[in-house]
């Protein structure tokens, strides 16, 4: 049956035997973890250690959000610093949680 909650869930993929388990900041639960630190300096420590792989796929996806809407360079080292602080947002501010009824958009096909 599908997700009656419309929230995105966690895929239900097997875990292999020896993943990195995280408790996720985002889902609230025992997640595989992130097979490297995702960025630099401290955030990217913090999320190692507290985001979880499907975390970050929507991470991944907001982020070419920003980088379209602000019109950002990644090369560029204050659209860098733009986007770190939009990270720090997305997992760890007083918004990080998903909103309420949240739909994922439809994955285009």
């Amino acid at each position: 049956m599908a997700n009656d909650s419309c929230e995105p869930t966690p895929s239900n993929e097997p875990v292999a035997p020896g993943t990195r388990m995280v408790k996720c900041v985002k889902f609230g639960k025992e997640l595989p973890g992130l097979d490297r630190v995702p960025w630099k300096g401290e955030i990217g420590k913090r999320v190692y250690e507290s985001v979880s792989k499907d975390a970050w796929k929507l991470w991944i996806e907001h982020s070419k959000m920003i980088m379209n809407e602000y019109r950002l360079n990644p090369l560029d080292p204050n659209s860098q610093k733009i986007m770190e602080e939009q990270l720090e947002q997305f997992f760890f501010g007083p918004g990080a949680k998903l909103p309420e009824g949240y739909v994922p958009p439809k994955a285009k096909g």
